[in-house]
C-alpha cells in the first residue's frame, strides 16, 4: 500500500519537473529493446527495494524483539482484511513492474517473468523479516495471498492479453481507529493504511472486453468488493477483556467503476495519471450485503 502512494506522489513530481511534451517523449513505451531505459529500471528497482527492506528493518522491526525463525498462522484474524491487503499489493506491484519492463522495450515474456513477479518477490522479503520478528512470525497465509495476487496478474495476461478484471481499493474512516489508534492509526494517514474497517477491496471487471461486440463503454466496469466491521483486535476473542464485545461483520458490495486505463487519450502524460488512479475504486452509488443489516444502499460509497 505505501509503495503504491509513493509510487502516485513520484509520478506527479515527474510530470511537474519537465514540460508536457518532453514528459510524452519521455513517457512513450519504446517499441524495441532500450537498454538505457532497462538498466535505469533494473538498477532503479534493486536500489529501491534494498532502500526499503533496509528502511523497514530500522525504523519497523528494530522496535521489536528479534527471534529465531518461526511461523505462525493468522488466517483466521481481521476476517481476512489483511490477506486482502497481499493479494492487492502483490498485484499492483507486479503491475506496475510489468509496465514499467514494457516502458523499456522488453519483450512481453520478460515482463511477466520480471516485471510481474515484483511484487511476489518483494512481499516474500518482507514475510521473512516478519518471520524473525518475536512480534509476528512467517505466515504460509500471507505467502498464499501474494501468490494470489501475482497469478491474478499474469493469468490475465497469458489468458487474454489484458487486464479484464482489475484489483482496487477504497477506503472511509470509521470510529474504530480512535478507540485502538495503536494499531488501526492515529490521523487519515495511518487510518489508510492500519484500519480495516475502513478499506474495501474490489474486483472490477470490465464489461466491453468480455463482450466485444456490444456497445458498451469500453471503460465502464462492474465491482464486487468486501469489507468488514466491528473489528478492534485481529481475534474474535482477545484474551484483554476491553475488546471481547466486538460486532464483527463481513460485508459485500455491489457497485460500478471505471477503468481509467481504457479512457482513449493521445497524451502519455494523460495515460500515466490514470494508471496510477486505476489502482483506487471510483466512488458510485453502491449495495451493500452483509448479515447484520441485510441490505443496504450508499448513495456514495469510499
Amino acid at each position: 500500500m505505501k509503495i503504491i502512494l509513493c509510487h502516485i506522489v513520484f509520478g506527479f513530481l515527474c510530470l511537474t519537473s519537465f514540460s508536457q511534451s518532453s514528459i510524452n517523449l519521455f513517457l512513450k513505451p519504446s517499441d524495441t529493446l532500450n537498454r538505457p531505459r532497462r538498466n535505469a529500471v533494473v538498477i532503479s528497482e534493486a536500489a529501491l527495494g534494498t532502500i526499503s527492506l533496509f528502511a523497514l528493518n530500522q525504523l519497523w522491526y528494530a522496535d521489536y524483539p528479534r527471534s529465531n525463525f518461526h511461523t505462525l498462522d493468522d488466517n483466521s484474524e481481521w476476517l481476512q482484511m489483511d490477506k486482502l491487503g497481499h493479494v492487492y499489493s502483490a498485484y499492483q506491484l507486479g503491475n506496475a513492474g510489468a509496465d514499467i519492463l514494457k516502458w523499456s522495450g522488453v519483450s512481453k515474456k520478460d515482463q511477466l517473468i520480471y516485471g510481474g513477479t515484483l511484487g511476489f518477490t518483494f512481499l516474500t522479503a518482507v514475510e521473512v523479516l516478519d518471520g524473525f520478528s518475536e512480534e509476528w512470525g512467517f505466515s504460509w497465509g500471507d505467502m498464499a495471498a501474494n501468490a494470489t495476487g501475482t497469478g491474478l496478474f499474469i493469468g490475465q495476461e497469458l489468458l487474454w492479453n489484458e487486464q479484464r478484471i482489475t484489483m482496487k481499493y477504497s477506503f472511509h474512516r470509521t470510529p474504530y481507529a480512535s478507540q485502538r489508534p495503536d494499531k488501526l492509526g492515529e490521523g487519515l494517514a495511518e487510518e489508510f493504511l492500519k484500519d480495516y474497517n475502513g478499506q474495501t477491496y474490489w474486483l472490477s471487471f470490465n464489461i466491453h472486453s468480455f463482450f466485444k461486440q456490444s456497445k458498451i463503454p469500453t471503460w465502464m466496469n462492474v465491482a464486487f468488493g468486501y469489507g468488514a466491521d466491528g473489528m478492534l483486535t485481529g481475534d474474535y476473542k482477545p484474551e484483554n477483556s476491553l475488546f471481547q464485545n466486538q460486532n464483527r461483520v463481513r460485508q459485500f458490495y455491489l457497485s460500478l467503476d471505471i477503468d481509467l486505463t481504457r479512457i482513449k487519450t493521445n497524451s502519455h502524460v494523460l495515460k500515466t495519471v490514470f494508471e496510477l488512479f486505476n489502482t483506487i475504486k471510483v466512488p458510485f452509488p453502491t449495495m451493500e450485503f452483509n448479515g447484520k443489516n441485510g441490505i443496504r444502499f450508499h448513495g456514495i460509497y469510499f
